[in-house]
């Protein structure tokens, strides 16, 4: 099972002194059109928006395989599965030159449009291993079969939901205007992980991850109370035009000197 890197400030080649200790620089990581991310605004001219085709009917699975109950190995499970359909955005970093931690809250700010009437989006923050990774030495034949290779995972580090409709309350829920753009931010759990020189951060988009969200059916109703006749396809948009740039807020924990 991969584990997730949680890493105290002063580990794994962070010496700190006591009174040193420099809080983290917010930054944005910047989704490009072309499946980018990085920490540059992406330059004018690309393509004003990337777009997928979300059905209720055919929603995301949380896991590559069945599963009865929660498997604690969900928060960091391999997301390679869904990065390779159709109804998911990818952005990805170059290989990274240096190790970089992440520390506090994730804070996902998108510009998004719906052809529906409500929408989920779900976007959830990534470790990409590199292409080529030692295997952990296993202590016997059934060791080494429950074992993974992590060369190429993606190690889930943060996923977190909004529901649309309370894009602007949580009590009072609002309907999207079909094709009309509007901006979301939310705040995710904190988290306390480094990734390593050589791997890559990714960022996943996607409206459905069931069953640890419940379907939205995409239409603006009373969701414990959808008809079958409710749920519906809907093309869901994510705005990186000038003055729409968008991507998701970290704290970057400065290199120590």
């Amino acid at each position: 099972m991969a584990r997730c890197i949680s890493v105290p400030v002063a580990a794994r080649g962070r010496p700190t002194r006591p009174g040193r200790l420099r809080p983290p620089r917010a930054r944005t990581l910047y989704f490009g059109a072309d499946g980018s991310l990085g920490w540059q605004a992406p330059a004018a001219g690309a393509a004003p928006y990337d777009e997928y085709v979300s059905d209720p009917n055919k929603p995301l699975p949380y896991l590559d395989r069945a599963a009865t109950g929660v498997p604690k190995d969900y928060m960091v499970a391999d997301q390679r599965f869904a990065a390779s359909r159709p109804d998911v955005l990818v952005y990805r970093s170059a290989v990274l030159e240096e190790d970089v931690t992440l520390v506090g809250p994730v804070k996902p700010a998108l510009f998004v449009s719906t052809a529906g009437g409500d929408a989920d989006f779900i976007v959830k923050l990534i470790d990409v291993y590199p292409p080529q990774y030692p295997r952990a030495e296993a202590k016997d034949a059934k060791d080494e079969a429950e074992t993974p290779s992590l060369a190429g995972y993606q190690q889930l580090v943060r996923g977190d939901p909004l529901r649309g409709k309370f894009r602007n309350d949580y009590e009072r829920g609002e309907a999207f205007t079909p094709g009309k753009v509007e901006s979301l931010s939310y705040s995710m759990a904190d988290i306390n992980h480094t990734f390593r020189r050589g791997h890559r951060i990714m960022v996943q988009v996607q409206s459905s991850w069931f069953p640890l969200l419940d379907l939205n059916p995409q239409t603006f109703v009373d969701i414990p109370h959808a008809k079958a006749e409710d749920f519906q396809k809907a093309t869901q948009r994510v705005f990186h035009a000038p003055a729409m740039y968008f991507g998701v807020v970290v704290g970057v924990l400065p290199a120590a000197r």
